[in-house]
């Protein structure tokens, strides 16, 4: 084995709280969301009493998406933002629902099925996006780029794959108003992890989504990773106070 290899080998992200090896921390997500798969849904509407809907319809507004429009949606998971585009943009439009955990694909896929949706469902690792250049008008990820080890190259991969002109949204959980930070923190690791563990009959799952959010770059962190590898009119809105936030960048050329 060459020296470089050992040193990549050793390298090291986080996963939750915890620091483990860059090389692990794929499997160990895996692990999380094969686990919460199928309580996914159920899950959402405990957890945030609902206002995932709202922050996802907020989404689908921002993105103007219009007929005949390409595209994809990355963490797609059960399917709730890919149902909302492919209802957009029509027959003559192109939507990708793809995740790179096979549960939760299959989750979306079956969803997707039963609702009359037919749309390719592609496992992927958004860190190398398996389509060309220049190819979708919009990109979306919700709740799944704080789950990514090397969230700089994710981004560049969807800027890579947008059309000139296209649109990244970004959904995700962020930093709250100060204020609220104590009594959200309480929620996060007291009650989060206690509904875990009894709709979803796994706590440790949930505790590792709550200390995951805390490890996530916050607004002006995210913005500034999304201006660095080439997005450009980046703004974001905090919605909920803070609890989650959309990010938007454009690609100008």
């Amino acid at each position: 084995m060459s020296n470089e290899n050992k040193t990549t080998d050793q390298e090291t992200t986080h996963f939750g709280f915890q620091t483990v090896k860059e090389v692990e921390k794929a499997n160990k997500v895996a692990g999380v969301f094969h686990s919460v798969a199928s309580r996914y849904d159920v899950m959402n509407d405990f957890m945030s009493v609902g206002l995932h809907r709202i922050w996802k319809l907020f989404t689908i507004g921002k993105s103007n998406v219009r007929p005949g429009m390409k595209v994809l949606d990355i963490a797609a998971g059960t399917g709730d933002l890919t149902m909302a585009f492919a209802k957009k943009v029509g027959k003559t439009g192109e939507v990708w629902h793809t995740d790179i955990n096979e549960s939760m694909l299959s989750v979306g896929r079956d969803r997707l099925i039963d609702k009359g949706f037919s749309v390719p469902s592609v496992v992927c690792d958004a860190e190398a996006l398996p389509f060309p250049d220049n190819y979708f008008d919009i990109v979306t990820v919700a709740f799944g780029l704080r789950n990514m080890t090397h969230k700089d190259k994710a981004l560049a991969e969807m800027l890579r794959v947008l059309k000139p002109g296209g649109k990244l949204l970004v959904l995700e959980f962020s930093r709250i108003y100060k204020p609220l930070e104590p009594a959200y923190d309480w929620y996060s690791f007291n009650i989060l992890p206690w509904l875990g563990k009894k709709v979803a009959n796994d706590e440790d799952s949930y505790r590792y989504l709550a200390e995951s959010i805390r490890m996530h770059p916050d607004q002006e962190t995210l913005a500034q990773m999304m201006r660095d590898v080439g997005f450009e009119r980046v703004n974001y809105h905090n919605l909920t106070a803070g609890i989650t936030a959309l990010h938007e960048g454009i690609k100008l050329r």
